[in-house]
């Protein structure tokens, strides 16, 4: 069996894997080493790249960026970030029809720009917001399907951690990557909450309303957020401006958050302890993945299969653009099955070389910038895409009084939004690059 047929049977063997529910993980390892062990054939050079992969893959510096944001997320939820923000968004929109799901998305926003993940954000701005959703009349599967798609807004608003992951496959700069999805990141949090308002006219029982709240009130909760905007505006401002590195940006972000949350009283030893293990817990997740698909693009590389894939596609003669659908087309459909993090680790080896080929009519930088942009939307959207949308499990914990039916049928709308925000984005490249000049 040559080595490119090796590349092709591969593929279908690692599906089979994950379906049979084997870890991403450890399944990207099996057809990795299995791989690699049937192309280099001798146990010595097989146990030397064994060796070699493993320490080239954890010795790199910018995996350090990964377990610092993870603490920073881990520290703004315990230092009450997400209630202030909640609270602040609800004084001035809690009073408008829909207002109330609307603060919590951007309160979502605003927690996702200092947590860096979906999951944390949906699950954190839960206990927050449910709770008063419920008080003012949301129904429930309104109310589910709000909060979970306002989490997906945590991997992309910057800092991201997918993001930087990305960074780290396509060897990309982090800091334009983070720039450039600054925009995008915006239109997200705003076409829901224009979803959301189309949906409480269409469907008027679906949310009450409350009172305006006086203006010194909405003044003090605005004053109240000023340890997010402080972090953010640390962190992010401190990347762009050249004050230091994204890594030693995620640093100074961990340490500041961890600071404010000591100092506003609600870090105790044991939630700081509970922070590092989770933290601990979470990067072991990532880094085995990491590992797991480190090994099975360096097989991937040694089989040329997607050498192979880029030039097949490039004979086929299809435009550039077709070939961009066809694999948007793909992630939309493994979304609904895959993990954002596994999808990512899994196609960008194969799907990145045959986009970098491609004549888009822009230099291979912003090319690689714009398709990360949109290829983290439409993995996005697999989180909140029944039936195995991550977020809408971690939602439905939240409130197992509400049926799952109920949030599947309301989060449409956002599936909707998001679909139409990623025609946005291809269509005009230039709205995600416009704070790169491009």
């Amino acid at each position: 069996m040559s080595m490119l047929e090796l590349g092709y049977y591969s593929f279908p063997v690692l599906l089979l894997l994950i379906f049979l529910r084997a870890p991403i993980g450890l399944a990207m390892m099996i057809c990795g080493l299995g791989g690699l062990w049937l192309a280099i054939g001798t146990p010595n050079m097989f146990l030397s790249k064994l060796k070699s992969e493993t320490y080239s893959t954890f010795s790199s510096y910018s995996l350090t960026i990964i377990p610092m944001f993870l603490l920073m997320g881990q520290f703004a939820t315990h230092s009450g970030m997400s209630s202030s923000l909640f609270k602040a968004a609800e004084s001035w929109l809690g009073h408008r029809k829909g207002g109330v799901a609307m603060a919590a998305v951007g309160a979502c926003a605003g927690f996702g720009a200092i947590c860096g993940s979906s999951l944390a954000t949906a699950a954190t701005m839960s206990r927050v917001a449910l709770p008063e959703l419920r008080r003012y009349g949301y129904s429930g599967g309104f109310s589910t399907a709000t909060l979970a798609a306002g989490g997906t807004l945590g991997i992309l608003i910057p800092p991201s951690v997918i993001l930087v992951i990305y960074a780290i496959l396509t060897e990309q700069n982090i800091a334009k990557l983070f720039l450039a999805a600054f925009i995008p990141g915006i239109l997200a949090a705003i076409g829901y909450m224009i979803t959301i308002s189309i949906y409480v006219r269409l469907h008027p029982d679906a949310a009450g309303t409350r009172e305006p709240v006086p203006y010194s009130e909405r003044i003090k909760a605005m004053i109240d957020v000023w340890p997010v905007l402080l972090v953010f505006g640390l962190v992010v401002g401190g990347i762009y401006l050249g004050w230091f590195t994204p890594t030693e940006g995620a640093a100074v972000g961990a340490a500041g958050t961890g600071v404010i949350a000591l100092l506003s009283g609600n870090l105790t030893w044991k939630m700081f302890l509970d922070s590092m293990i989770q933290t601990a817990m979470s990067t072991a997740m990532i880094f085995f993945i990491i590992l797991g698909a480190g090994f099975y693009n360096s097989f991937l590389a040694l089989s040329q299969l997607p050498q192979e894939l880029s030039g097949w596609v490039v004979g086929q003669g299809l435009s550039p653009w077709m070939v961009l659908t066809l694999i948007l087309l793909f992630y939309l459909a493994f979304g609904c099955l895959m993990d954002s993090l596994s999808m990512i680790l899994l196609t960008i080896p194969i799907f990145f070389p045959v986009i970098s080929v491609l004549d888009f009519g822009m230099s291979p930088e912003h090319v690689a910038i714009w398709f990360g942009i949109i290829v983290l939307i439409v993995v996005e959207v697999g989180l909140i895409t029944p039936p195995v949308g991550m977020n809408l499990f971690i939602i439905n914990t939240m409130d197992t009084t509400t049926p799952m039916t109920a949030t599947y049928k309301a989060v449409m709308w956002f599936v909707t939004s998001d679909i139409l925000r990623v025609v946005l984005l291809v269509l005009f490249p230039s709205i995600t690059l416009f704070l790169l000049g491009g």
